[in-house]
């Protein structure tokens, strides 16, 4: 064989128990498990690995990641590869690259700057899906990626492309349009459709617009994975509304409500703000209700209790009507800032989830331009006491010099909710990590090693055995992989090695992007890309594309 991995503790994703085992690769694919004590000759290979104190588990998959230029501009993305990440779900959140036309590309681009840079670094030599998961396959010579990457269609961009910034219905000229793109772009490969229900222009979508491109998604055996319309005044009848939106036949009693049939993955499934501390119980509920009616529910998490996005973000939905530049105009008209104002402080805004927006839980974690750098890692309302000023004077004024580049972490979070969630039989994990500015969420280089370390090892909240499944095997499952997410014989050699007892991550808030502990060795297709807790020059990932 090429490779033996001799004692592991093959912790195989089903969460069984675990087993000692010899492990051999061939052409990378897991040819032969031999547990310890099986009749037999032991595997042999042209190099054997010493496994013994080491868990092995399936790669992790990450049902969460905003990696979609990242993987093409940085050959070496430790964030993910020295976390045990063999695979990133990008297309997130309703907003990413394709499919556009060159209108809509150089909008969608201004729309993330704050996810993704401005993309200045990157030939944007694709316009479909398709042409996308070319481009990662060749990328860097042809050698690929540093891991592999699944894709969504983003609802927003879509939008976007037929419609545009304009807060209205889609004609039917449009949503055929909109029909179409879905289709292509599944039959190209994307996994499902994604969208961000609190991000224009997505939001503007009503939901029998979402229910017909979602029948899309379902004829071609995707899933819908919806950041919700609300994760804070509203969360519970957000999330209501999106089960009710995909259910495969109409609940009783619903009338016209519209239903789409499609299996449904809640994009990082938080309670967060005042409002909803102590509630996750009743989301559990909503949940168990659904799947026992014969709803297809999935759902990720990240096991931390800040969230993070773009600043611009907060801001009410009829403020970012028009696209990038038309925020920056209304923001620069002093009696349309005052009204954005009130709709955050005082009304509650949809872009904060219906809440009034705190200042002292909002921490700059990036910036675009280089001299507002001093905003970064104070709260705005910190900021705005160093210069004598109110907070939004002060976030106003970093929104426009900053071109709506601004990244933040909103502290709003409850960690009994997380616990709670996260034990859920339909969980698993997700990143949610942003790479971009100068402190960003740790979750983005400590997501899963945080789960193994913290909220497996040190606070049993799930045994490690179930908490690698929840890592692998069901994220897999949600995306139809026939031969990944298990260490079993046939399949991927997408394999992580672990010690269970030092397993942490290193990112903290302080320090984000310090790399975890206690991995030493990553392999995807059987080819080390951590090998002895160093990266590699290794390049084995590639596009995985849905198969129908």
């Amino acid at each position: 064989m090429d490779l033996v991995i001799r004692d592991a503790g093959v912790i195989d994703g089903t969460g069984a128990p675990s087993y000692r085992a010899d492990v051999g690769i061939v052409e990378g694919r897991i040819a032969e498990i031999h547990p310890e004590g099986t009749p037999g000759p032991r595997p042999t290979a042209t190099r054997t690995l010493d496994a013994t104190g080491l868990a092995l588990s399936p790669g992790f998959i990450d049902m969460h990641a905003h990696s979609d230029l990242a993987l093409l501009r940085d050959p070496d993305h430790s964030a993910k590869a020295a976390q045990g990440v063999t695979l990133e779900v990008l297309g997130q959140d309703g907003l990413s690259y394709a499919p556009v036309d060159d209108r809509t590309l150089t909008e969608v681009r201004k729309a993330i700057t704050g996810w993704n840079g401005d993309g200045s670094d990157i030939d944007f030599d694709w316009r479909t899906v398709g042409e996308y998961l070319d481009r990662l396959d060749r990328n860097f010579g042809g050698q690929g990626i540093a891991v592999n990457a699944a894709y969504l269609i983003p609802q927003g961009t879509v939008r976007m492309y037929a419609v545009g910034w304009d807060d209205r219905p889609a004609t039917e000229t449009e949503l055929t349009r909109m029909k179409e793109l879905v289709a292509q772009g599944m039959t190209e490969g994307a996994v499902g459709m994604s969208s961000g229900l609190t991000y224009t222009p997505g939001m503007y979508a009503k939901n029998a617009e979402l229910a017909e491109l979602c029948r899309v998604v379902a004829e071609h055996g995707g899933y819908y994975c919806p950041h919700h319309r609300s994760y804070g005044a509203g969360a519970l009848a957000a999330y209501e509304e999106m089960v009710q939106l995909t259910l495969p036949r109409a609940p009783k009693g619903a009338g016209e409500a519209p239903y789409a049939g499609c299996p449904l993955h809640l994009a990082h499934a938080t309670m967060n703000f005042g409002v909803n501390k102590g509630r996750a119980p009743e989301l559990i509920a909503l949940l168990d209700r659904a799947i026992a009616s014969g709803a297809d529910i999935s759902l990720d998490t990240y096991p931390y209790t800040p969230g993070s996005t773009t600043l611009v973000a907060m801001l009410p939905s009829w403020a970012s009507e028009g696209g990038p530049e038309s925020v920056l105009t209304r923001l620069a008209d002093d009696g349309t800032a005052e009204r954005i104002r009130h709709h955050m402080e005082v009304l509650g805004s949809d872009g904060c989830h219906g809440v009034p927006i705190e200042w002292d839980t909002i921490e700059i974690s990036g910036v675009s331009v280089p001299e507002l750098a001093g905003h970064v890692g104070r709260t705005v309302a910190e900021s705005a006491r160093m210069r004598g000023e109110e907070p939004w004077v002060t976030a106003r004024r970093l929104l426009v010099d900053d071109r709506l580049g601004t990244t933040i972490l909103q502290h709003v979070g409850h960690e009994e909710n997380v616990r709670q969630i996260m034990r859920h039989r339909v969980h698993t994990g997700g990143s949610d990590g942003i790479l971009q500015g100068d402190k960003p969420h740790p979750r983005a280089y400590g997501t899963f090693p945080q789960y193994l370390g913290r909220y497996a090892r040190e606070l049993g909240i799930l045994s490690l055995e179930e908490c690698v499944a929840h890592l692998t095997s069901r994220p897999a499952a949600r995306l139809c992989l026939p031969d990944r997410g298990y260490v079993r014989e046939g399949y991927r050699a997408d394999l992580v090695l672990f010690d269970p007892e030092t397993v942490a991550a290193g990112s903290t808030f302080e320090e984000p992007r310090t790399l975890p502990v206690g991995i030493p060795h990553v392999l995807i297709d059987g080819r080390f890309v951590i090998e002895d807790g160093r990266r590699t020059s290794v390049l084995a990932g590639r596009a995985v594309r849905s198969t129908p």
